[in-house]
């Protein structure tokens, strides 16, 4: 049945635009074409440059014939030319692979031809590689070559010059909005520890809301200083290079992680904000004390993942640098739930201030709907803090899909949820807390064991550098936690019982890791810890 306010009243060309991220940047350079956008080594630039230089890179790739559905793939570190990615290529309508730059030739092959990618844009650093992997391609794509004067080092694999290509192209370039926010706006591989990795596809409008969710829950205010220590080929950034393009920020970018050079942009340019794991504020606590009392403004850090053990968060906070922690997967964007801070809670003790930023906590604005239930029957679980289900999430910052792969899109999909593969409890206050992942659960004696916990008790030990813990097969309880820990380097040598003894304080007795391997820990070209080769060596001890 139609309503009185539908009828007649249709979208039109005056009332209804496609959502998406590129709209940002032609704003702020309308606004404010002078203000900061770029800091990198010696390179100013402001966003009216910016903005020019965006449109010759759409303009420039148009006169190779890239179009609307093209791919073009960019292999770059968090440098100028990946942020222009970001606005260059979806100013056509084409879709932004950013490759790993941690990934082998056998990788980045399958993933330009899985793909299809017209378009290459590569810095040096990682000639090497991709020139391995095009020699496996048929039909490799175009290559432009970055020479960044802040690397200065490798040779070109392309004749085709990064910053010669730009000049073919138009600085008043005529772009258009998607007729469709629905297109495709990004590609993003996940880094699959099995197997070949899945295709994620992004739309203009996630994009879009993504964006601005984040400005919604970390209240970034207009203009602020973001320090790329987040790689921008990790879910586009979590979203952030159109994030702080759209607030007219300054993006402060960063080749690698360096605590000390981290440090030293944080006092040079003011910076206000920056993202990364864990393991990002872990190097800071390294660095100089010169380095770490060269600034005295307060600077937000966003993390992801596990979050950082108490001990972490006092040091990190005594710096000046306080930690928001957020939950989210590539094939939603990035973040869509943040532990969403309360006033009563600053005058808590450390400890307690930590347990609550573990949590991965609530939706965020732009999410649709954030739910722990059961795996199979979907029926939400109890919100006592207890009782464990799996984290489900819908939304329109959900991904359209996996590229190529309708069995997985819809099984990822069923029920009308995206399945995120987490395990967590629901709390009281409606916060949510993971405790594993569904594979990684130990089920010992009929008890379940989430390995995050166990995790958590061994990174408080203060010698412990990196931990993980897995299932052992055991003849009598089934299933024992397994621990293999990576010591402080330099510390005095640790051993297998001193470790359980001082989990033993903080777990229950049944929690407790029966083994305990010190070894360097297998990770994934992302930096994630793979585990199932860590299951596979827990079978043979």
């Amino acid at each position: 049945m139609s309503s009185i306010f539908e009828t007649g009243l249709e979208p039109t060309g005056a009332n209804h635009s496609p959502l998406s991220p590129v709209d940002f940047i032609a704003r702020t350079a309308d606004v404010y074409p002078e203000y900061p956008a770029v800091i990198h080594g010696g390179i100013r630039r402001n966003w009216r440059e910016t903005y020019q230089r965006c449109r010759r890179l759409a303009s420039a790739l148009a006169g190779k014939g890239v179009r609307q559905g093209d791919t073009v793939a960019a292999m770059l570190p968090n440098i100028p030319q990946m942020l222009e990615c970001h606005f260059g290529v979806p100013m056509l309508g084409a879709v932004l692979n950013a490759l790993n730059t941690r990934l082998d030739a056998e990788a980045i092959a399958f993933m330009l031809e899985h793909g299809e990618a017209k378009v290459l844009i590569v810095d040096r650093e990682f000639g090497e590689v991709v020139a391995q992997a095009l020699s496996q391609l048929a039909n490799p794509p175009l290559v432009i070559d970055v020479d960044d004067p802040e690397y200065g080092q490798g040779s070109a694999i392309s004749e085709l010059d990064y910053e010669d290509f730009l000049n073919e192209g138009c600085a008043d370039f005529d772009w258009h909005l998607p007729a469709d926010e629905w297109q495709a706006i990004s590609l993003n591989y996940t880094s699959g520890t099995t197997g070949n990795p899945k295709g994620v596809v992004y739309h203009h409008r996630g994009a879009y809301e993504n964006a601005l969710g984040n400005q919604a829950v970390w209240a970034m205010g207009q203009h602020p200083v973001y320090l790329w220590t987040l790689p921008m080929f990790h879910c586009n950034g979590w979203c952030f290079p159109w994030t702080v393009t759209a607030f007219a920020g300054t993006h402060v970018c960063l080749r690698k992680i360096d605590p000390e050079k981290i440090l030293q942009l944080i006092a040079e340019h003011g910076v206000t904000h920056m993202c990364g794991a864990p393991i990002v504020l872990n190097t800071l606590l390294g660095a100089s004390e010169a380095a770490k009392s060269g600034f005295s403004h307060s600077v937000q850090a966003m993390t992801a993942g596990a979050a950082p053990p108490a001990k972490v968060i006092e040091a990190i906070e005594a710096m000046g640098i306080q930690v928001t922690h957020v939950y989210g997967l590539t094939e939603v964007y990035g973040p869509v739930t943040v532990c969403a801070w309360k006033s009563e809670w600053d005058d808590l003790p450390v400890e307690e201030r930590a347990a609550l930023k573990a949590r991965q906590g609530v939706r965020y604005q732009t999410l649709a709907g954030l739910m722990v239930g059961d795996s199979e029957t979907m029926a939400p679980v109890p919100r006592d803090g207890r009782t464990i289900g799996e984290i489900f999430l819908r939304g329109n910052t959900v991904m359209k899909g996996y590229l190529k792969n309708p069995k997985a899109t819809a099984e990822a999909f069923r029920g009308g949820w995206f399945h995120s593969g987490d395990l967590a409890v629901w709390h009281p206050d409606g916060y949510v807390e993971i405790k594993d992942r569904l594979k990684d659960i130990i089920i010992s004696g009929g008890e379940n064991i989430s390995t995050i916990e166990v995790e958590d008790a061994l990174y408080r030990h203060p010698d412990v550098l990196e931990a993980a813990v897995v299932a052992r097969p055991d003849e009598k309880w089934g299933e024992t936690p397994c621990a293999f820990v990576t010591l402080k380097p330099g510390v005095p040598e640790v051993g297998e019982q001193e470790i359980i003894d001082f989990c033993r304080q903080r777990l229950a007795k049944f929690k407790l890791p029966k083994t305990v391997v010190f070894t360097d820990l297998p990770k994934t070209s992302t930096g994630k810890v793979q585990k199932f080769v860590l299951r596979d060596r827990a079978k043979e001890l």
